[in-house]
């Protein structure tokens, strides 16, 4: 093996469903429901040849109650371990080793994926993933890009003004959202999740939208947090997916959590009302929250979200990253739901 060689050694982790039991519940409609292998690859270049140790993070995909995970892969040189961070309860994958002169590292995740639209009214209660998900008090904090401060306690003031209850309220800043706001990612600084960009520029991407919902929810005093994972091509078949997609929820206490998805409702207003309480199955969820601590903790800053791999080499960040995401649809299959 060269020293510019790809470093990927036969290191292969094999795994059954990642928590949960097979009680299954079939669906009423074979479109509520997908089946489908993701495989999640990185590639780590330019390595310094004197390098004595890199680490890789990677999320690993959630299982809920609307997603189940199985038949998880791992293809990885050595120094692979699975850890929850300690704040949301997202499951990372961590690779760590020497890369004893190697130039590039390869890191092959994939997963069988069963997914069922997510129809969560208020009376249906909350999805638990594994590990401790923090209390919803956690959810009414700002974030670093998403402050909860007098500015934004204002708009949101205003936009609940005469609204009653958390329902109400929470409504009215997902019509606020989708009304005020443009699917835009044109020029600069989309992208980002910055609330003061979504208030100032009113356009960007999901990450943009659901800064403002959040913002404006947790400043009305309803818990509000941020997931993130990727969309799937509604047509059945196989190929690429190019970036990720993140949505929102909202708390209700005595309730639960309820998902929206701003973005998609403005790109199609037509299904505003469904994207209140309800996800298509044309998506896979990874992670939970903003100003992401890894664990085992990395040397560099927290991560503004969790969704790409983050790249240490000697202790400091490489942003020499690779990145290819593929999906297939499988046949699909009866839901199997998790125990309690």
């Amino acid at each position: 093996m060269t020293r510019a060689s790809v470093f990927f050694l036969a290191f292969v982790f094999l795994a059954g469903p990642l928590a949960g039991g097979p009680e299954a519940e079939a669906l009423s409609s074979p479109s509520d429901k997908r089946s489908f292998r993701f495989t999640y690859e990185a590639v780590v270049s330019k390595i310094d040849p004197s390098a004595r140790r890199v680490e890789i993070w990677l999320p690993v995909a959630a299982d809920t109650d609307v997603q189940r995970i199985s038949d998880l892969k791992v293809e990885a040189p050595s120094g692979v371990s699975f850890h929850f961070d300690p704040e949301y309860g997202n499951k990372i994958l961590n690779v760590a080793l020497d890369p004893k002169g190697a130039e590039s590292l390869r890191v092959r995740v994939s997963y069988t994926v069963r997914r069922k639209e997510d129809r969560r009214s208020p009376a249906e209660g909350s999805v638990r993933r594994a590990g401790q998900p923090p209390a919803p008090d956690r959810f009414l904090q700002g974030d670093r890009l998403v402050p909860v401060d007098d500015f934004i306690k204002s708009i949101s003031d205003e936009v609940v003004r005469g609204k009653n209850t958390p329902i109400e309220r929470a409504a009215a800043i997902y019509d606020y959202t989708v009304e005020t706001m443009k699917y835009d990612k044109s020029g600069t600084g989309w992208g980002n999740g910055d609330l003061y960009y979504a208030c100032d520029i009113r356009r960007g991407n999901c990450t943009d939208f659901h800064a403002l919902f959040i913002g404006l929810a947790r400043a009305a005093g309803i818990p509000a947090k941020f997931v993130i994972g990727f969309p799937i091509p509604a047509e059945r078949g196989q190929g690429a997916v190019a970036g990720y997609h993140c949505w929102a929820e909202f708390f209700l206490e005595g309730h639960g959590w309820v998902p929206v998805d701003t973005s998609e409702a403005a790109k199609d207003k037509s299904r505003k009302e469904y994207f209140f309480g309800t996800l298509d199955p044309n998506r896979i969820e990874f992670t939970t929250g903003r100003d992401i601590l890894l664990a085992p903790p990395q040397k560099g800053e927290r991560l503004n979200y969790f969704i790409y791999p983050y790249v240490e080499v000697d202790g400091k960040a490489h942003a020499e990253v690779e990145r290819k995401f593929t999906y297939q649809d499988l046949p699909a299959k009866s839901f199997a739901a998790r125990r309690p």
